[in-house]
């Protein structure tokens, strides 16, 4: 490819002026009584406000929100179906705790386990996925670990599914803000998490047991959409809160507060702070077209690259919205391309500042022209 390529291509993006301020997060003016807490950003992943939000603790059920990331995980991948009937074990059903009442031998769908701990953190659902999954708890632990590791929770160490009281299992408010985040990704896990009732039919008599979802802010507040949570004697009271108001969507990780009153009452608190005082500016959507690059040598001239992710910038209120979104395409690009290759990446950048960047992907396959294509190429410059 020609160096030209390589160049920069400023393209304005009208949305006003801004200055990408955040409130300083040791001056915020925020009163909580628990341990340890986090307000994050869910669009950019910005931290807006942090108590102590890296101190090791037992997070209790709110582990389970890396349980359902990957029960999602493998539905969306196609590695199960959500309509997969799941056989439950003697280890499963024994699982003591918060439970739907298993039990063994029995079979349920991945929709209805599911179901059962998102809305009423069933410890003994959580097993039973953990073992259709990853063959066995063990093995899902692992993945619950690898998958932490990749998303930079460096304070985290699952030893088990579902937060029962067990030695070495620990994470932080940080990184389950991480993990949360992720989860949100997921269209699919939104209506399990703002269920507030429901019901499943369990055991071999098939009885009917009623759910209702232990996170009670999805009953009373403004736009709740989740997450998680969770209580143990040893980790107290812990909730992992998110809600979204216009495109603003925010978490609110508490943990060890020492009522379940309390806990509401701080989630709530951080998330007031965060709609009353930022807002989310959406610069582009995943798979969203912002290039065409044009290769001579391959089977369709004009390639459209889009945006790996979709890109938010949070700001504070009242600023006012313009960026500037330059374009840099890779050197020495050599054909074929497969797709979901990275070609270059977009920068968004506030008067001056890069504040943040997205990778640019083919979104197909990307050919060599044939011969007779040059020659028409060839014949059609002439011309």
């Amino acid at each position: 490819m020609k160096k030209f390529i390589g160049v920069f291509l400023a393209i304005i993006l009208i949305i006003g002026q801004s200055t990408l301020a955040f409130a300083d997060k040791n001056q915020a003016n925020i009163n909580l009584s628990c341990k340890s807490a986090v307000l994050m950003d869910v669009t950019s992943g910005k931290v807006l406000y942090e108590k102590d939000c890296h101190e090791k603790l037992p997070p209790a059920s709110v582990t389970k929100v890396m349980t359902m990331l990957l029960i999602c995980e493998a539905i969306e991948s196609g590695k199960i179906k959500i309509t997969d009937e799941v056989t439950v074990s003697e280890t499963a059903s024994s699982m003591g705790g918060s439970q739907i009442f298993l039990e063994p031998g029995e079979t349920q769908t991945v929709d209805t386990l599911l179901k059962g701990i998102a809305v009423a953190s069933a410890n003994d659902a959580c097993v039973a996925m953990a073992e259709y999954i990853g063959g066995s708890v063990e093995e899902f632990v692992d993945m619950m670990n690898n998958r932490a590791k990749e998303l930079g929770m460096e304070d985290t160490n699952f030893v088990n599914t579902n937060g029962l009281p067990v030695d070495n299992h620990y994470t932080s408010a940080y990184d389950i803000a991480l993990m949360s985040r992720e989860l949100l990704k997921h269209q699919m896990i939104e209506k399990y998490l703002t269920t507030w009732m429901d019901s499943v039919v369990v055991g071999k008599k098939h009885a009917k047991i009623g759910l209702a979802n232990t996170n009670k802010m999805i009953k009373y507040y403004n736009g709740a959409t989740g997450v998680k949570t969770g209580f143990t004697g040893a980790a107290k009271y812990c909730v992992s809160a998110s809600a979204k108001r216009g495109k603003t969507h925010l978490i609110a990780v508490v943990l060890r507060g020492e009522t379940s009153q309390e806990r509401f009452k701080d989630a709530s608190t951080l998330l007031d702070y965060g709609f009353a005082n930022y807002e989310s500016i959406k610069i582009c959507s995943k798979d969203q077209k912002l290039y065409t690059l044009k290769m001579r040598k391959a089977d369709d001239e004009n390639i459209d690259l889009v945006a790996k992710d979709d890109v938010g910038i949070l700001i504070k209120k009242g600023d006012s919205k313009e960026f500037t979104k330059k374009i840099k395409i890779n050197e020495n690009i050599k054909l074929p391309i497969k797709e979901g290759t990275t070609l270059g990446k977009a920068m968004i950048y506030q008067n001056g500042k890069l504040v943040d960047e997205v990778e640019l992907v083919n979104n197909k396959p990307i050919e060599k022209a044939s011969y007779l294509q040059m020659l028409k190429r060839l014949a059609d410059n002439i011309l």
